[in-house]
């Protein structure tokens, strides 16, 4: 069957500028229901994850064996209406948001990743990073693949068709392109016989499933959701069952579900997931994230108090953790700083006297609160500082006398090779300057960031299942010499592989 196209739109590629926060990772979503619309669950299983990523989305939907597909540049909500999902009809489906980190910005590497295989075709979304992307690249184009994108996620569907084109079937054939992939790959997969669902041995980035409908699944075939996070079962009312655990593969088709450990787990759940990235209505550990972040701030006026009138947030990131510094404090708790929630990505840049100006587009302070007050300013993180500067001049020029700036993360000092966009190690503001360098650049009268240990201790799980590597430098899974170049000051930096 020949590749769906009449849905691509040629349009040119953008150029990638670094915001002040690392950029999110990809959203995917899946869901079997063979007697629902499920283009439509997943458009809204999409639409809870955009915050994963907001560069393209894509849904591809089998309908008896035959594939539909369509997948744009934009926000959930531009690509899709009710006519493009209309033309999406199926039993089951897989979808994808993405933010890309390996890859350009461009509709070509949108997701989910389509090849033809001897059984049919497959769609393939993919949360994360490969690390080995590269060296399985070039392997395949010895072997005279013509490769369409830039991306890891092609490589893995590739290798994956490979397997099944040598005879294996849909279950051995990714278990076989997993073995060969080393870095954080969370991915839902749409055949013409069902769906997989598959995380690698450290569960770097997270991917939970669950049911939904009247139908006990302990009983038999149901239906069913796969999501990157709770937040997508949550829109579309299904229950959370479990998360897929590390090294885990689930096969999910009209006989029910199928659980294969086909490596063994060594869990490395991202700690960036809990501090910023997930929603903090999304469920870890059995509690919203939002109690978990709360948690730090609660930590963090311990570690680091301040003698001030009034504790507030960067909206909306560092909210729960202001509270919980507020609670912890006994100082109150108040909103400074009125974020327009409405402000997306744009490509009409304002002027230089509008950048000049500070950051007014998104956050604007109020002068009543502020005027005369001595503040205590509450984020996640700091990655480069020039947004954190922008805030601490907008809010002296309104009035406060004082500003105490605390983080409930640690200093950020490496950057991320699984799936999280960050700039490279000499861009990031802590990996170069200490903290009361930054103190004076962006020009608090204190700056505080919140353990390591803190950080970790807030879980209330084992500290040794989660990744820190942004904070500490100790990457889980080797990176390959080449790669580690790309972003690393090696010489001044011993890195732990």
């Amino acid at each position: 069957m020949p590749l769906p196209t009449n849905n691509i739109v040629s349009q040119p590629s953008t150029v990638h500028v670094h915001p002040d926060k690392p950029e999110e990772a990809c959203g995917v979503f899946a869901v079997y229901s063979p007697t629902d619309d499920v283009a439509t669950l997943t458009y809204f299983g999409l639409y809870a994850l955009q915050h994963r990523g907001q560069e393209s989305a894509g849904i591809a939907t089998f309908d008896h064996g035959s594939i539909n597909v369509h997948k744009d540049m934009g926000l959930v909500s531009q690509v899709f209406d009710e006519d493009v999902l209309q033309r999406l009809p199926g039993q089951w489906a897989v979808g994808h948001t993405r933010y890309s980190t390996t890859g350009s910005s461009r509709v070509a590497n949108a997701q989910p990743a389509i090849v033809s295989t001897r059984l049919g075709e497959m769609a393939l979304a993919h949360n994360g990073n490969v690390v080995n992307a590269s060296k399985l690249r070039e392997e395949l184009l010895e072997r005279n693949h013509t490769l369409l994108t830039t991306t890891d996620t092609e490589v893995i569907a590739l290798l994956m068709a490979d397997a099944v084109n040598d005879g294996k079937g849909w279950i051995e054939a990714a278990i076989d392109a997993c073995e060969r992939c080393q870095g954080a790959f969370s991915l839902a997969i749409a055949t013409p016989e069902g769906i997989l669902a598959i995380r690698d041995p450290n569960g770097i980035r997270p991917l939970v499933f669950g049911y939904f409908g009247d139908h006990d699944p302990q009983n038999g075939p149901g239906q069913y959701a796969v999501a990157s996070e709770t937040c997508g079962l949550d829109i579309v009312n299904a229950h959370y069952i479990r998360d897929v655990q590390p090294g885990e593969l689930l096969w999910i088709s009209e006989t029910g579900v199928k659980s294969l450990q086909w490596a063994q787990p060594e869990r490395r759940l991202c700690i960036f997931e809990m501090v910023y990235f997930a929603r903090p209505d999304s469920v870890y550990h059995g509690e919203s994230l939002y109690s978990y972040r709360k948690r730090l701030g609660n930590i963090l006026a311990k570690e680091s108090p301040a003698d001030v009138d009034l504790i507030m947030p960067v909206p909306d990131s560092g909210i729960p953790a202001a509270i919980g510094f507020a609670e912890a404090s006994g100082i109150p708790y108040a909103e400074g700083l009125i974020k327009n929630r409405y402000v997306g990505r744009t490509f009409i840049q304002p002027t230089q006297m509008m950048r000049e100006a500070g950051i007014r587009i998104k956050l604007n302070p109020l002068r009543d609160v502020l005027e005369g007050k001595r503040i205590l300013l509450v984020d996640d993180s700091i990655v480069r500082g020039t947004t954190s500067r922008k805030i601490v001049k907008a809010l002296r020029d309104a009035g406060a006398t004082e500003i105490h700036m605390r983080i409930s993360s640690p200093p950020v000092t490496h950057p991320c090779f699984y799936g999280i966009d960050t700039d490279s190690q000499d861009q990031l503001i802590a990996a170069t300057k200490s903290v009361q360098d930054i103190e004076a650049q962006i020009g608090v009268d204190t700056l505080a960031y919140l353990s390591w240990q803190g950080m970790l201790a807030a879980t209330q799980q084992d500290t040794t299942t989660f990744c820190s590597a942004c904070f500490t430098g100790d990457y889980p899974v080797e990176i390959p010499e080449m790669f580690k170049r790309s972003k690393l000051m090696l010489e001044k930096t011993p890195v732990k592989a």
